[in-house]
C-alpha cells in the first residue's frame, strides 16, 4: 500500500508574507484519496559565525510562534526562490551580527519539516569576521552574544536551545571542525 501516489489537486488556501498554505488532494494506489496540508516556503540560509577566538555569535530574538525568546544562529529567508544560499547567508550575517566575511563555507543543507513543508535551509560557516554594521529588518529585535561551542552544547542538552536549524548546524559544526 502507498506505492503509487498522485497529486490530483493543489489548492491555495492562504498566501502569506513568508509561506503559502495549500491543501493537496492525493490519490493513493488508485483506490482512495486523502487530503494533505502543504506549506510552500521559498527557502532560507543560515550561518555559524565563528570569531577569532573560536566563539560562535548567536542571536537572541523573540519568536511569535513560541511566544518567547530563542537563541539561534543568524538566518533568514531568501529574497527570491532562485537567490543563492551563499548570498542570503552573507546578507543575514551582516544584517543580524554587524559582521561580514569573505570566507563562508557550506556546512549542511536542512529540510526543516518534511511532513508538510518544503523549506530548505543552506547553512554556512563564516570565519575571519570583519566588523561592519548591523542593520536589522524593521520587525527584528536582536541581542548578539558570543558563546563557546561547549556552552552551546550544554544549552542544547539542557533544553535551552530547541531551534532545529540551530541544533543541527551547531552539532554538524562540532563534528566537522571540533572533533
Amino acid at each position: 500500500m502507498g506505492e503509487h501516489i498522485k497529486r490530483l489537486n493543489r489548492e491555495l488556501k492562504f498566501k502569506g508574507k513568508i509561506i503559502d498554505f495549500y491543501q493537496d488532494t492525493i490519490e493513493v494506489d488508485g483506490d482512495h484519496t486523502v487530503i494533505w496540508d502543504f506549506i510552500k516556503h521559498k527557502g532560507a540560509a543560515a550561518v555559524v559565525p565563528v570569531t577569532e577566538d573560536g566563539k560562535i555569535l548567536m542571536v537572541r530574538q523573540y519568536r511569535n510562534a513560541l511566544d518567547r525568546y530563542t537563541l539561534e544562529i543568524p538566518a533568514g529567508a531568501l529574497d527570491a526562490e532562485d537567490e543563492p544560499g551563499l548570498a542570503c547567508a552573507s546578507r543575514e550575517l551582516e544584517e543580524e551580527t554587524g559582521y561580514r566575511s569573505e570566507n563562508l563555507e557550506w556546512l549542511i543543507t536542512l529540510r526543516t519539516t518534511v511532513a508538510f513543508c518544503n523549506e530548505r535551509i543552506e547553512v554556512y560557516v563564516a570565519k575571519n569576521l570583519i566588523p561592519s554594521r548591523q542593520h536589522l529588518d524593521e520587525d527584528e529585535f536582536i541581542d548578539l552574544k558570543a558563546y563557546s561551542l561547549e556552552e552551546l552544547k550544554e544549552k542544547i542538552f539542557a533544553g535551552e536551545i530547541e531551534d532545529a536549524k540551530t541544533v543541527a548546524s551547531l552539532m554538524a559544526y562540532a563534528v566537522k571542525y571540533q572533533e
